[in-house]
């Protein structure tokens, strides 16, 4: 069952037609992870790369959507870094290591990341500019968490960055919600980096699935009905973007370890500081701590931010 080109302006929507067609014409079949159900070819396309962030509660995964975006540019593979954010990954680890762990294959001793802005910078027009991510080594026998991810391709067209991903394999309902996310990024911080705009995103699965297990989760999301169409990230700032990023992840690790840092975070402009408030939220809410979360509500620049995050705490307390 293929599903032809589904083009939405956000991630809900996009999330919401998938699931739509997931349970109601998917093709039941039997995987080492359990029954599923499944449409091939799944091609969505994004035109609003900017509304990356669910505003649903059931599916807002904010925090661990940015801690694993952070992950992913630090290069890291330490499964004691991303478990902070998310759990899950502990069942793919090998010690505190992740084999398919996306951060060394982007931003390893050979920085794919920048070698794409390289290409984009030399020659706008070229087809060039990809990330591969799957690799022949995870064919091997026991590599315990392949890659999902096969290719990342930028290109420049009529001004804007235009990112094309390919997937052998997507969770509908898990995985969609956080590559949308750090894919995304990546295509805002690759056009930054370049001096264009930004195009659309198009997400290409071979298999976009949704286990028995997520059923229950997908039935809630569409439950909610129709989620607002506004942007919910601002832009990023103008100008090359790797100094604000390299203080990113310095006030991350700052955050997780629970050390001071507030000296890198004088040095970023708001919306950069508004993403080191979030991490610092998450460690808050982790560590129940309700007066600490109000602060970091209060000293949000963003609204949609500061919106989420008061609904959040009222709908979870």
């Amino acid at each position: 069952m293929a599903i032809g080109i589904v083009q939405e302006e956000t991630v809900d929507d996009a999330m919401r037609s998938v699931l739509t067609r997931l349970l109601a014409e998917g093709v039941e079949v039997s995987s080492k992870r359990g029954h599923n159900v499944e449409i091939q070819g799944a091609h969505l396309v994004i035109t609003n790369p900017l509304s990356r962030l669910s505003r649903s509660l059931a599916r807002g995964k904010w925090f661990s959507c940015l801690g694993e975006l952070c992950w992913y540019l630090a290069g890291s593979e330490s499964l004691s870094f991303i478990g902070h954010y998310i759990r899950e990954y502990e069942k793919e680890a090998e010690g505190d290591r992740v084999h398919g762990a996306y951060g060394p294959r982007l931003r390893g001793e050979r920085d794919q990341l920048r070698h794409v802005i390289d290409r984009l910078r030399e020659g706008p027009g070229t087809r060039q500019a990809v990330v591969q991510i799957f690799s022949a080594e995870d064919l091997r026998d026991g590599c315990k968490s392949p890659p999902c991810t096969c290719v990342l391709q930028f290109m420049v067209r009529e001004g804007a960055v235009t990112l094309v991903v390919y997937m052998r394999s997507n969770d509908a309902i898990l995985g969609l919600p956080h590559d949308a996310f750090a894919f995304t990024m990546l295509q805002e911080l690759v056009a930054r980096s370049v001096g264009a705009g930004v195009g659309d995103y198009h997400h290409i699965a071979g298999s976009m699935h949704l286990y028995d297990a997520g059923r229950q989760q997908a039935k809630h999301f569409l439950d909610e009905g129709w989620h607002s169409t506004d942007a919910v990230m601002p832009p990023m700032p103008e100008g090359d973007p790797w100094s604000s990023i390299e203080l990113l992840l310095k006030c991350e690790e700052a955050v997780r370890l629970r050390r001071d840092y507030s000296d890198s975070m004088q040095r970023l402009d708001p919306y950069w500081a508004d993403l080191v408030r979030m991490l610092a939220f998450h460690r808050a809410k982790k560590e129940s701590d309700v007066d600490q979360m109000r602060l970091l509500v209060n000293e949000m620049h963003c609204e949609s931010y500061t919106r989420f995050l008061a609904r959040f705490m009222r709908e979870t307390s």
